[in-house]
């Protein structure tokens, strides 16, 4: 691994997953001998940072959010910015700023393969990581200098109820401590009293939600059907609204069932299965039926909220998503799979590109091993085993997380040049 550098080095933390993780990364980081700061752009933000003397308030209006960062990068001398997500508009632009001065940014980010993993990488993520620009032969070359193994994937979600109680918490800042960032404006439309009260009943019916799902997916796994599966998505994500075709999960849900009842054989059905994280602001199932009512299907087409994927995915024939990263435990198990978004998986030798009728009549076998090449290239470069969330999650995380960001490498440049440090990739982190 190539010598680590931190004298002179000034990393400035924009926004990032809920909870404690940016304030313990800010730690480490000022224990390896660099200066860090916080910009602060509401009160949820200042609640998780535990390190007064280098947090900086945001109070101003969205537009005069540019000339603040950059007076800030000149104030003082940043190298290296730090956020998680680039799409939301604060972050759109400080990138864009960044860039222009050649300086590094870091960006965190939900894992492609979740749930033990998290996605680091450097410029950007998901339709703008380096990766949309990789072919597999490149990665097969690269994976030359490199004998790991790939872990099997992990069948549950790690940190699901911590994920969801930092959010709650973060949301009630924003909602009752908030005063002194009056020209805060979230960057999804939904009001800030409303995602709190979304959270909050998520929250208190997760019991009640997790009977349900289990006695749908025991009808479905009972039933002796063959069936297809549709991966949902959040709506007001950033993969989804940044990097696909569709302006809402219902113009998706129509084209997925009108294809099913086109191509799909009558004995066929169809499961849809909604993102572990939806809320309610969608209303995902009443759509279902109006669909599948309009095309004759409402007796072949099944909904399941969230839970557990890979209980369904034993016996699925096939899946279609727009961009979710389920898609790659589809892809690990050698099963068809119909992308409409960008995805950094979405390469020609695993991802289906057939018409989605024809897709659902007969798909073509993904080249599983030309994915399983794929899959450990990630896991040789971007993916770190850990989670936000959790406390042994951060742990596990903060065990490699620094080091990288220090190097002067990227992932996928330090595995071309032969730095990349060994990696034991997997232990439990929930």
């Amino acid at each position: 691994m190539a010598p680590q550098t931190s004298q002179g080095r000034v990393f400035l933390f924009l926004q990032g997953p809920h909870g404690p993780f940016f304030n313990r990364l800010g730690k480490m980081l000022r224990a390896a001998g660099v200066d860090v700061w916080r910009v602060g752009f509401n009160a949820g933000d200042r609640a998780f940072w535990f390190h007064p003397r280098s947090y900086i308030p945001f109070r101003g209006s969205a537009q005069e959010w540019p000339d603040t960062f950059a007076s800030l990068l000149d104030e003082k001398s940043v190298t290296d910015i730090v956020l998680y997500g680039d799409t939301r508009p604060i972050h759109a632009q400080a990138v864009a700023q960044a860039r222009a001065r050649g300086l590094t940014v870091h960006v965190f980010e939900e894992g492609y393969m979740r749930p033990y993993w998290v996605t680091y990488e450097r410029g950007g993520t998901n339709g703008n990581s380096r990766l949309m620009e990789m072919s597999i032969a490149q990665m097969q070359k690269a994976l030359e200098k490199s004998d790991m193994e790939a872990p099997l994937p992990p069948g549950h979600w790690g940190d699901m109820r911590q994920h969801v109680f930092y959010g709650a918490l973060y949301h009630w800042f924003v909602m009752f401590r908030n005063g002194d960032y009056r020209n805060f404006r979230p960057h999804r439309d939904l009001p800030v009293t409303k995602e709190f009260q979304l959270y909050l009943k998520r929250l208190l019916l997760m019991p009640v939600q997790a009977v349900e799902r289990r006695l749908a997916t025991l009808r479905i796994r009972l039933g002796g059907f063959p069936y297809h599966l549709a991966l949902l998505q959040l709506e007001h994500d950033s993969s989804f609204q940044m990097h696909s075709p569709f302006d809402s999960m219902s113009d998706f849900l129509e084209l997925v069932i009108d294809g099913f009842a086109t191509g799909a054989p009558q004995h066929h059905h169809l499961v849809v299965k909604a993102h572990p994280l939806e809320d309610g602001r969608v209303p995902v199932r009443r759509e279902i039926r109006r669909l599948a009512r309009a095309r004759g299907v409402s007796d072949r087409v099944h909904f399941v909220r969230g839970g557990k994927l890979a209980q369904l995915l034993n016996d699925a024939r096939t899946a279609v998503t727009v961009n979710s990263t389920a898609g790659q435990q589809v892809l690990w198990r050698g099963i068809p799979l119909k992308v409409f978004g960008s995805a950094v998986y979405a390469k020609p030798e695993f991802v289906s590109n057939q018409p989605l009728a024809e897709f659902f009549q007969n798909a073509a076998r993904p080249d599983n091993k030309a994915y399983k090449d794929f899959r450990r290239y990630l896991l040789e470069t971007s993916q770190l085993p850990g989670g936000f969330y959790s406390a042994r999650g951060r742990r596990q995380l903060m065990r490699q997380v620094v080091d990288m960001m220090l190097g002067p490498d990227d992932p996928y440049q330090a595995l071309d040049s032969g730095t990349a440090p060994p990696r034991q990739q997997l232990r439990l982190v929930n």
